[in-house]
Formats: C-alpha cells, sequence, structure tokens
C-alpha cells in the first residue's frame, strides 16, 4: 500500500507514533501538564545548582527569617534555608513517584495479565486484590509503612502496595478483551506459547490504558509521601521532604507562614500538573475520545 502511494506521488502516511505525539503537543491539557512538570524538574535541578547552603545547616542567628536576599524562601525554626530544602526535597518526591510508578507498573501488569489470562489464577488474585482494597490506600500505605519503619525504601515498597489493586484490575480488564480477539486465537494455531503470547500480543496493547493509570499514580505517590512524611512515618529526619518542612513549620504558621506556603504550593503544582498530563494522554490515547487530529 505504502509502495503504491508513494508511487502515486502521495504522501508517505504518518506512523501512530508519530500521529500521538503531534495530538499530544498540540493537546493543551497535556501542554499545561507537561510545563508544569517541568517546573518542578527544574526547581529540582537548578536547586541543587544555585542552593549554596547544606538543607540541614542550622543557623539559630538567622532562624524565621522571611523570604529576602539570601534567603530566597526564607527560613525556618531551626535557621535552615527554605529554599535548599525545598530543592531536595523535589529530588525526593520525584524519585519516589518514579520509583513507585516502576515497582506498580510491573507488580500491576504482572498480576493483571496472570488474572485476565489465566482463568483458574483469577480468583485467588483478584481476593487478594480485593482484601487490598477493602482499606483505604493511604491508611494501607501508612500501615504498612509504620510497621515497616521510616525509610526511602519502606515507603515505595509501602505506597507500590497501596495502589496495587487499581493497576491490576485495570490490566485485567484489558487482557480479558483482548484473549479474545482472533489474532491471538491464530497465535495458538500456529502452536505459540502462553508466556510468549502474553508478552508479544496482550501486554504491549494494555500500555495506554497503564500509562494514563501511572500518571495518576505519580500524582498519588507525590501526595502521599508527603503525608507519611507529615505524620512522621515517611522519610527519617532530618530528610528534607516537603511534607516534613510542612510538619515543621505547623507550630510557626501565623508567624512565619512561608515555611508551609513554598511547599505546599509546591506539591499542588506537582500533583495538579500530573493529573492534566494524564488527562491529555487519556484524551488522545483513548479512541473513544479521540481528539481532532
Amino acid at each position: 500500500m505504502t509502495e503504491t502511494m508513494l508511487a502515486a506521488g502521495l504522501p508517505r502516511p504518518k506512523s501512530r507514533a508519530v500521529q500521538i505525539l503531534r495530538r499530544l503537543f498540540t493537546h493543551p491539557t497535556f501542554i499545561a501538564g507537561a510545563i508544569g512538570l517541568a517546573v518542578v524538574f527544574a526547581m529540582a535541578v537548578l536547586g541543587l545548582l544555585l542552593a549554596q547552603s547544606d538543607p540541614n545547616a542550622i543557623r539559630i542567628t538567622v532562624r524565621l527569617k522571611p523570604p529576602g536576599p539570601g534567603h530566597w524562601f526564607g527560613t525556618d525554626n531551626l535557621g535552615r534555608d527554605i529554599w535548599a530544602r525545598m530543592a531536595h526535597g523535589a529530588v525526593i518526591s520525584l524519585q519516589v513517584g518514579v520509583a513507585v510508578v516502576v515497582v506498580n507498573g510491573m507488580l500491576g501488569t504482572v498480576l493483571g495479565a496472570l488474572s485476565g489470562y489465566f482463568r483458574w489464577l483469577d480468583a485467588p488474585i483478584m481476593r487478594l486484590m480485593d482484601a487490598l482494597m477493602a482499606f483505604p490506600s493511604i491508611l494501607l500505605a501508612l500501615g504498612i509503612a509504620a510497621a515497616m519503619g521510616p525509610s526511602l525504601t519502606n515507603v515505595i515498597l509501602a505506597l507500590s502496595v497501596a495502589h496495587l489493586p487499581q493497576t491490576a484490575r485495570l490490566v485485567r480488564s484489558s487482557v480479558l478483551v483482548l484473549r479474545r480477539l482472533e489474532y491471538v486465537d491464530a497465535a495458538k494455531s500456529f502452536g505459540a506459547r502462553d508466556r510468549w503470547i502474553i508478552g508479544r500480543h496482550i501486554v504491549p496493547n494494555t500500555i495506554s490504558p497503564l500509562l494514563v493509570q501511572l500518571t495518576s499514580v505519580f500524582a498519588y505517590a507525590v501526595l502521599a509521601e508527603a503525608t507519611l512524611s507529615y505524620l512522621g512515618v515517611g522519610l527519617p529526619p532530618p530528610t528534607p521532604s516537603w511534607g516534613s518542612i510542612i510538619s515543621d513549620g505547623r507550630d510557626y504558621i501565623v508567624d512565619a507562614w512561608w515555611i508551609c506556603l513554598f511547599p505546599g504550593i509546591a506539591i499542588t503544582v506537582t500533583v495538579l500538573s500530573l493529573n492534566l498530563l494524564g488527562d491529555g494522554l487519556r484524551d488522545v490515547l483513548d479512541p473513544r475520545l479521540k481528539v481532532n487530529s
């Protein structure tokens, strides 16, 4: 078909990937989310380069200093620079978000694919997911993190498990549809093994809805990590985290409002940007909501 079109002087048809990228970068919601997320990444990278002070350095002589020259975002009750602590906190939040997306995506894809393809595994896996869904995700993450102790690894595992049922169920629902399609039956008729069919034909076709789901998992991880750190079961002190910064400033919120304000804005911008990014991906990748190309 392509050779015939080229011979007739017609333009080469654009690949699906090119069409998706073109729609993404002309979608206002996706662009707004990408810009907001880029600002957070820039704060994490540039903040580490420009912040001259140690985020944990205590300087009592400049405690509770308002924003101004030398301390752009002011200082906290121990004289620690809020800008330096926020920059390091941005790195931690993004690190936690990416790690939770990877762990949650891998576990959810494996469990969802096995549950949807092998009917004898469906009941035990889904009953386990139902048991996890019986608890609100933040309470489940709080319980796991409190039981395992405060550390970066434990926070990542707790948040990954807490949001695992939604990812696994999403992949399972896609696999239940895909396993009945003709090309899967054709692969079976040629003697293809189940492992090859799942990895080659089924899992790649679950990527579109999975990407949308993982953007919400990313946003959830950033917000939940801040919540756990605020409650004291997240990262151990004095590790700078947006949630722990807000926790340190809650007793001074009237006289030193900047301690809570700036990390609160950072959390809001990050979560909102990720949600906008997910909405844009959904609009472009979901054939039922396809925008004009």
